[in-house]
């Protein structure tokens, strides 16, 4: 069935580009880093669809079985979930991971880029289609919008009954934009407000390497540290060279009064709730765990937050207590990624609290249905 060309455009949806989303970013680094593909990111993506492949097959697992004193035998098993809408903008590579994941978690996707990498878009999309072509799949398994008409977006978030899932990828106001007006379930994460907490104990040569790699390996991404709390106890000594650290590979900071007691030249910061997607780093010193995961809880959005401390009693109440997606202790925010969690890729973050949470792989693609099996009971 060709979803797009249903008789589903006559929903009273508003209709808008999802290139506003996007706008904050046009011209930084953040968004030309999302947009280049480069022979080494082509590489990884078919990589990634290597590995998707080789994963075991999500479908059919039996994920709970019990048997009631009447004889009734029940068994919880994974299906798929059916069509998924994939609504992204300027990472084209999104493209090539979602059509891998839905396929193996035995649903198919309908996609819509941004007009922005509508062309790499397109030409991951025809390689795509020529694998189902090669395998014998139907290539209805993935289509795509055939245009950047605004009009395509509406069809889809008002496609109840031909699309079961919604997922949007992108910057907040694409989210929630879609979050609001879509009339099909959507799984989603909103901004990535990633922490890292420099624990009193923490090791500094371990804070500096790791706190250099979640900042700055890729500034642009949703798992980038975007606000570095640390302990008011090794404020003094540490963070004049974490700052240096990072100023030495070209990020700025936007500090709180107390960071800024002790490094005088540091920009003052206006909030604590900016994803910059850049090159920016947020700074607040804290008096402990409790005033750390305060603040995550206070200025957080759910996705990934760290603590980097030798104390294990003290990572373990962090763990526990910081109630978002992917909580890390010892390593860097970067690390929530779908491959790094051996996923081979990722259909995006999820940050809500239903369904799935963290980085959604093909496992966390499928639903369940329940089977039941007896002989004869009847009901009381």
């Amino acid at each position: 069935m060709d979803i797009l060309n249903e008789d589903i455009g006559a929903n009273k949806l508003e209709l808008y580009s999802i290139d506003e989303a996007f706008m904050d970013l046009t011209g930084t680094e953040a968004l030309r880093d999302r947009l280049t593909l480069t022979p080494a990111r082509l590489a990884a993506m078919a990589d990634g669809l290597t590995a998707i492949a080789a994963l075991p097959d999500p479908l059919d697992r039996v994920l709970a079985e019990w048997t009631r004193p009447n004889g009734l035998r029940f068994a919880r098993v994974a299906s798929p979930i059916g069509v998924i809408g994939m609504i992204y903008e300027s990472r084209p590579n999104v493209g090539a991971d979602a059509a891998g994941i839905c396929l193996k978690a035995g649903s198919a996707v309908v996609l819509r880029g941004g007009s922005e990498a509508a062309a790499s878009a397109a030409a991951i999309h025809a390689a795509i289609q020529a694998g189902l072509r090669q395998a014998d799949l139907p290539e209805a398994c993935v289509q795509m919008a055939p245009g950047t008409d605004r009009a395509y977006v509406a069809a889809m978030l008002g496609a109840a009954g031909f699309i079961d899932l919604i997922v949007p990828r992108g910057g907040k106001s694409l989210v929630t934009r879609v979050q609001h007006e879509a009339r099909v379930p959507v799984l989603a994460h909103a901004e990535g407000i990633c922490h890292t907490y420099v624990h009193a104990k923490a090791s500094p040569d371990l804070a500096r390497r790791v706190l250099v790699n979640a900042k700055m390996r890729r500034p642009g991404i949703c798992g980038a540290t975007e606000t570095l709390l640390i302990d008011a106890a090794i404020a003094p000594t540490l963070l004049p060279l974490l700052v240096a650290d990072l100023s030495a590979l070209g990020c700025d900071f936007r500090a709180d009064a107390r960071a800024r007691a002790l490094l005088p030249d540091l920009p003052a910061a206006t909030d604590f709730d900016t994803e910059w997607l850049d090159a920016i780093l947020s700074v607040a010193v804290v008096d402990g765990p409790d005033a750390a995961i305060a603040h995550i809880e206070r200025h957080g959005s759910h996705h990934t937050d760290a603590i980097l401390t030798e104390d294990a009693a003290t990572a373990e109440r962090f763990l526990a207590a910081v109630d978002s997606a992917v909580v890390m202790w010892n390593t860097s925010t970067q690390f929530c990624d779908g491959g790094e969690f051996g996923f081979g890729a990722e259909l995006g973050i999820a940050t809500g609290r239903l369904h799935a949470r963290g980085p959604v792989g093909v496992e966390q693609l499928t639903t369940y249905r329940t089977l039941v099996r007896g002989h004869g009971q009847i009901r009381a």
